[in-house]
């Protein structure tokens, strides 16, 4: 079976071919429910209209492009537009519309845009300042939202539970069965009169209700699950400015005429105009299918909903929302598509069409033997041509049965229970500060070999302060300094740095609406700008004494960042650099010496640097190295930042402490047979000691850096790899590299964590990307399967739990189901054939069929995870999902209730001495009864597949309590008071205690059977 499944149900957890998906939806047989079965699936031709919208995208831009171009040559002659404002607009107190501002964003339209006084006028228009952004008084708002519309994109009604009970009737063997009961009806009323004729109808009728009832109630709570996860995976936030005040906002409740500062990794929230900015580089990928990223300045000012900033920053006046934008209209058609489904999913739909095959044969033999079996009988009497209503109704009765032996021998429940398992799992897991965005991440997770985690704010805590600093050549001990430390740096040298801080940085210094200063920025700029204000500087009358002639934005690949700027006295230019340690010291041949003057880098200063940055780094320190230069042959914006000849200002130690509880994630990870390494770009004995300090670096294990890596052989690599723990000042692709090689050379199941636009592709190639939920950027978390909310390494490892969780639950549940499967399948088929009837009926076979299905599901793939979980080894790549310890349980138990059940066919009457005409009715509710017991008791056997003892915990799983016990509590209700519709007979004390310690004994069997070694 394993071998079939592999080869014709296996998709990928990620990124599954078309064909893939395609071909397993093509060779699905037997499907009684297509709507429930494939309700969680990928709408495949959604997605293909969500590619031609893609092209059609691609097409409208690369027009508008060219049509933009050829406008600006004729611009100057341009006559005015005819464009007039509407009514309705002008009484608001605006003087554009939403159309007009919507065909200017998407048309790249240069000459509207210049008709409307550019980028400025179409503010003034909107009534929207530049500078202090939008007023926040809630009536002119909410004009503003009735007029221009909101930033919310058209999604799909939650469905009613009225909806899900319609699903659960579309049951093909369900709709058959309620044709046979009304048809039942008709002549057992006709017959034998009202309501003795009816009972056997009614019951089928009621069973049937009772099934989709709870299936459907079952259904609904998954959606809101869903529903839930959805609603938290679309909490997007940006910097806004209002009443001047830069301020988060949610991207749903932006407007047109909003000011929102964009930074690299960020997604653009809406459709909207550049204002101001440096180096932004544009991915419009998502929107068009276009990989060329494309340049966005005062030239080419228009910037699409839905695309990624690569690099730079920037200001944009907001102009177009929601709906109105292209991207609105995409994600309304991508959210149709749906997700992928997850391996398990199509593997469990390859189980259901194998066993639906065999039960549709078996039923359509018990029925053909059935038949033929009352044909003989009444050839044998000569009345093969009379026929009465009691034999028509017996005719229905067989076909009943045919039709139950197929909904109990399809296991339409095995797809069904991994999403039910999965909702719960994703639910729980949010709680445990992990948002699940792909259904396959969870149950991937569990299979997990190798975790390769950053360090900064995973491993540690990101509350980062400067600690230690090399100014001027002098090691200071910040952290005890405090504010004396400025009145020993030279005035000269104090003022340089000052200026290098505050002018060469991706964060801010603000007043917020309080009052209170606030620093914005990521935790490393937030520390060294804290640094900056402790030596007196003041960053407003910095950054307005200095004009910012051109950015580089700090790079992954590069590890540095520069600004040029324009000096108030004299307008000279003067570039400042900042970064890794050892990289820009390389690009410095000058230093401020300890009395403030410019000397040359010698041997010995160099020396004494070098040995300063390894202290601070075996500290655990994170060092950043601060230069200038004076550009004094002058310098065009459209040069690159010099790489050389700079001038070293000073080397500041940040601290980072590593997160409480780390050090014991790593080693539990280690015990369950997951390989930790930690990949960072900081410098190698940073990342040793903290590595050391989390015990991720062991004895026998190697750190390396990113440069040394990448020159290595693949023969090399293939020696080496197994053995790095720690790779230090690596870059995007160096990462990208080792994920790829441990998952195509070594077949390791790989989760990676990642929080910057550039660990995008890492996350992308490994097989669980685990984006930082607080650190993270947009385009990180966009390609991550798993965002870790709170950037805890310990939650990583939760989610392993998890995972391990959800893909052990299903196991047990796909185990009891398939051994009631096997089970209820041989005994209807056996009995038929050799004694001409079937001991369990139609109401029987639906009630046993809902006891295996919903509620088997909710009780054994709801259970929570256990610390017992994390002492296996991960199943890997290439584990079988149906094991043979698994094949072992199933065929044991199936062997053990066959045996019983043919007991009490064949002995059963003498052993209890029934007779008089209800001995058959009163031995088929005993037989019906004992199986339903081995049922119960087979449930809780299969909460261990190896271990013996299955009551470890069961009190803390309140589901599985409640739903053996509900089982109880019905079956007991079935056989004493609905005996004229379940076809049942009240049982004497001792006959119940017989099926129940018939029940029983299936659990030491089952013990036993886990000590035969497979």
């Amino acid at each position: 079976m394993e071998s079939y499944l592999n080869q014709n149900f296996d998709v990928k957890a990620k990124h599954s071919s078309e064909e893939a998906l395609e071909k397993w939806r093509n060779l699905c047989g037997v499907v009684k429910n297509p709507k429930r079965r494939f309700r969680f699936t990928a709408n495949l031709s959604k997605r293909y209209e969500a590619a031609a919208m893609r092209r059609t995208n691609q097409e409208k831009l690369r027009i508008a492009v060219l049509v933009s171009k050829a406008a600006f040559q004729f611009i100057s002659g341009v006559a005015p537009s005819d464009y007039t404002v509407p009514e309705e607009v002008k009484a608001a107190g605006f003087d554009i519309c939403a159309d007009e501002l919507g065909s200017i964003v998407e048309s790249h339209d240069v000459k509207k845009l210049k008709f409307h006084g550019g980028v400025d006028g179409l503010a003034g228009k909107l009534k929207a300042s530049p500078t202090e952004g939008l007023s926040t008084d809630a009536d002119k708002l909410s004009q503003r939202q009735d007029l221009f519309g909101i930033n919310k994109f058209a999604e799909s009604e939650l469905k009613s539970f009225w909806v899900f009970v319609w699903e659960a009737l579309q049951d093909m063997t369900l709709m058959i069965l309620g044709v046979c009961a009304f048809v039942s009806l008709i002549v057992g009323i006709a017959t034998e009169g009202w309501p003795k004729g009816s009972h056997d109808g009614l019951g089928i009728v009621a069973s049937i209700l009772l099934v989709v009832f709870v299936t459907a109630t079952s259904d609904y709570r998954q959606s809101l699950q869903f529903r839930d996860l959805d609603k938290e995976k679309k909490k997007i936030t940006v910097q806004v400015t209002r009443n001047g005040f830069r301020q988060k906002l949610s991207i749903y409740d932006l407007l047109p005429g909003d000011i929102v500062h964009l930074a690299i990794g960020d997604q653009v929230p809406a459709d909207g105009l550049f204002l101001s900015g440096f180096s932004v580089v544009i991915d419009e990928s998502s929107l068009t299918g276009e990989s060329e990223p494309v340049m966005v300045n005062a030239q080419n000012p228009f910037l699409l909903s839905g695309t990624k900033v690569q690099d730079g920053s920037c200001k944009m006046l907001i102009t177009t929302v929601g709906m109105r934008t292209q991207w609105g209209k995409l994600m309304a058609t991508l959210t149709e598509g749906g997700d992928d489904e997850t391996p398990l999913q199509v593997k469990l739909n390859g189980v259901a069409t194998i066993i639906g095959k065999i039960g549709l044969f078996f039923a359509v033999v018990t029925f053909a033997v059935l038949v033929q079996g009352m044909f003989m009988r009444k050839l044998s009497t000569g009345t093969h041509w009379i026929w009465s209503g009691d034999e028509a109704l017996e005719l229905l009765e067989y076909f009943a049965i045919a039709v139950t032996i197929v909904v109990v021998a399809v296991p339409e429940g095995l797809p069904l229970a991994v999403t039910l398992s999965l909702a719960f799992a994703m639910k729980k897991m949010m709680n445990d500060k992990a948002l699940v965005r792909h259904l396959a991440a969870c149950e991937t997770m569990g299979s997990a070999t190798t975790i390769c985690s950053d360090k900064t704010g995973t491993l540690t805590t990101n509350h980062m302060t400067v600690v230690k600093s090399c100014i001027c050549m002098n090691v200071q001990d910040v952290a005890n300094k405090g504010s004396s430390l400025q009145s020993e740096i030279p005035e000269s040298a104090l003022k340089l740095l000052i200026q290098s801080i505050f002018n060469n940085t991706g964060g801010e210094v603000v007043v917020n609406k309080h009052g209170k200063t606030e620093i914005l920025g990521t935790p490393t700029e937030t520390a060294i700008l804290e640094l900056g204000l402790s030596l007196g500087g003041k960053f407003q009358e910095e950054r307005k004494s200095c004009k910012v002639v051109k950015v580089e934005p700090f790079n992954s690949t590069k590890k540095r960042m520069g600004v040029v700027i324009e000096l108030p006295e004299g307008g000279s230019l003067r570039a400042h650099t900042k970064g890794a340690s050892e990289i820009v010291l390389a690009a410095c041949d000058k230093v401020v010496n300890s009395s403030g003057d410019v000397v040359p880098l010698d041997e010995e200063s160099i020396k004494y640097l070098n040995v300063t940055i390894n202290e601070f780094a075996n500290e655990a320190l994170r060092t950043l190295c601060l230069a200038y230069m004076d550009l004094e042959n002058g310098f065009s914006p459209d040069e690159a930042i010099p790489a050389s000849g700079f001038t070293c200002v000073g080397i500041v130690g940040i601290k980072d402490p590593v997160r409480p509880g780390v050090k014991e994630s790593v080693e539990l990870c280690r015990r369950a047979g997951i390989t930790v390494r930690m990949v960072t770009g900081d410098n190698i004995n940073t990342a040793k000691a903290i590595a050391r300090e989390c015990g991720i670096l062991t004895e026998d294990g190697i750190a390396i850096e990113g440069p040394v890596f990448r020159e290595k052989s693949q023969e090399e690599l293939l020696e080496l790899i197994p053995k790095i723990q720690v790779m230090a000042r690596s870059s995007p692709m160096d990462k990208h590299t080792l994920v790829k090689q441990l998952r195509t050379t070594f077949d390791e199941v790989v989760a990676v964590t990642g929080d910057g636009t550039n660990d995008a592709p890492a996350l992308h190639e490994a097989d669980i990307g685990l984006a930082m939920g607080i650190a993270g950027t947009e385009v990180a978390k966009e390609s991550a399967d798993v965002i870790i909310l709170d950037d805890n390494f310990s939650t990583i490892v939760t989610v392993a739990k998890w995972g391990r969780s959800v893909y052990i639950n299903i196991q047990k549940f796909v185990q009891f189901q398939l051994t009631v499967n096997v089970v209820a399948l041989i005994v209807n088929f056996s009995s038929a054939c050799l004694t001409g009837s079937a001991p369990l009926t139609a109401v029987q076979l639906l009630w046993v069929n809902m006891i295996m299905d919903t509620l088997g599901a909710l009780a054994l793939a709801t259970e929570p995870p256990n610390n017992e979980l994390m002492k296996r080894l991960p199943v890997g790549r290439r584990g079988n999902f149906i094991t043979n310890a698994m094949w072992r349980n199933i065929l044991g138990q199936s062997v053990y209730q066959f045996i019983v059940i043919w007991f009490l066919q064949a002995k059963g009457k003498s052993m209890f001495g029934l007779d008089g005409p209800d001995s058959t009715l009163m031995l088929n509710t005993l037989i019906f009864n004992c199986f339903v017991f081995c049922q119960v008791f087979n449930e809780i056997s299969s909460r261990e597949m190896e271990e013996i003892d299955v009551f470890k915990g069961i009190l803390d799983n309140y589901v599985f309590v409640v739903v053996i016990s509900a089982t109880v509590f019905f079956q007991i209700i079935i056989i004493e008071f609905l005996g004229t519709f379940a076809s049942t007979t009240p049982l004497t004390l001792f006959q119940w205690i017989f099926s129940i310690i018939i029940g029983f004994l299936g659990m030491p069997i089952a013990a036993g059977l886990k000590m035969i070694p497979v």
